[in-house]
């Protein structure tokens, strides 16, 4: 695998019971890059989003044939465990879960499964990850405030905050501006665009405005299918395939 090569999928096919929902996807994501996932509802872009960190397990009937690989190690080998694989690869989701406790301890919440008990510890954990996420200077005076007070925005941050506080090298997010204003949706990508410095990032989006601002390579699926996979700028500007052509220009979807 090449260095820059962070994640590589080898002929992944996903099952839902007898519903084929990925046919073969062969794709490599180089790392510290934004990788933007496109294409219309139910075309299986959430479902290679959650094959990376083995989501799609926790759904009864679902079954993987092909291979994904994190810095060569394969994920679906019978001795990785889907756990751990987790903590690496953190999942940022359409709707932003707070947990009902205090800002604080939303962060602190996956050191502490891993066993970081040291108040010190977490403290620096918590501010850091919360600086990370471009959160801080908003929230360090109600720390321990409790988090649904928060505007759905800075929910998303909080969250982010949540997954970078864990040290993952993988982050995955599904659509995760769709349920913000355009302010909060512009905090975010800027967040996404400086995080970039420091992990690899996918992002499934079914605004192609977006998948445009912040992403360095695009990937178009239909139907199950990886139809076309390029740098963006080349994706937009040249697509190479009829259909992404037709896709990004409205002709559907």
């Amino acid at each position: 695998m090449a260095n820059d090569v962070k994640i590589k999928s080898t002929d992944l096919k996903v099952f839902y019971h007898d519903f084929q929902a990925l046919y073969e996807i062969n794709m490599e994501i180089k790392e510290n890059n934004v990788t933007a996932l496109i294409g219309p509802s139910g075309c299986g872009k959430s479902t290679f989003l959650r094959s990376i960190n083995r989501l799609n397990e926790l759904i009864e009937g679902t079954s993987t044939k092909g291979q994904i690989y994190i810095d060569e190690i394969p994920l679906y080998d019978k001795d990785i465990d889907p756990v751990n694989l987790r903590k690496n690869v953190g999942m940022v989701f359409q709707q932003p879960s707070v947990f009902p406790m205090s800002i604080y301890d939303n962060v602190a919440y996956g050191p502490r499964i891993h066993g970081v008990k040291d108040k010190a510890i977490l403290d620096e954990i918590v501010e850091k990850s919360l600086k990370a996420a471009n959160l801080w200077n908003e929230v360090k005076d109600r720390i321990k405030s409790p988090a649904t007070g928060m505007s759905g925005g800075q929910r998303q941050r909080l969250v982010m905050a949540r997954v970078l506080a864990v040290e993952p090298q993988v982050i995955l997010m599904d659509e995760p501006a769709s349920a913000l204003d355009p302010i909060s949706t512009a905090k975010l990508e800027e967040l996404i665009s400086e995080l970039k410095n420091s992990y690899t990032i996918v992002i499934v989006t079914h605004n192609m405005q977006q998948a445009a601002r912040v992403s360095d390579y695009t990937g178009f699926f239909l139907n199950g299918a990886l139809v076309e996979f390029n740098r963006t700028d080349e994706l937009f500007v040249n697509p190479r395939d009829k259909r992404t052509e037709d896709y990004i220009t409205g002709r559907f979807g």
